[in-house]
């Protein structure tokens, strides 16, 4: 089973920061496109951001300004540095292996998955 293992959520004041990380096995790294998704109290799962083979990234309206992705293909190991948080950004969040747009990084959606993360806890306090 594939196995991609996020990292580094907690719990921060509204206003804080925290960097997630997730790391992939390397033929998975290196075959797809990575995306995060969050999943608030009941609330559906929402695509975040993502970054293609080529670094380029794609955000959700709700995180442009607030959010990075970016990767390291020497640690096959993609993370989303999340700034100003808000406590409407509570939630678990999940990286993916997305299959890849030929037009380009877009949103990521739930039917481009090819392999999902466990998820990591965040919560933001105010």
């Amino acid at each position: 089973q594939v196995q991609l293992v996020e990292s580094g959520g907690g719990s921060v004041q509204a206003g804080g920061s925290l960097r997630l990380s997730c790391s992939a096995p390397g033929y998975v790294y290196k075959s797809y496109c990575l995306g995060w998704f969050r999943q608030g109290p009941g609330t559906e799962r929402e695509g975040i951001a993502t970054i293609n083979k080529g670094g380029t990234t794609y955000y959700a309206d709700f995180v442009k300004g607030r959010f990075s992705i970016s990767k390291d293909d020497a640690k096959n190991t993609v993370y989303l540095e999340m700034n100003t948080l808000k406590p409407e950004d509570t939630a678990t969040y999940y990286c993916a292996a997305l299959s890849c747009d030929t037009r380009g990084p877009t949103l990521p959606t739930i039917p481009s998955v090819i392999h999902w993360g466990q998820g990591t806890q965040v919560t933001v306090s105010s």
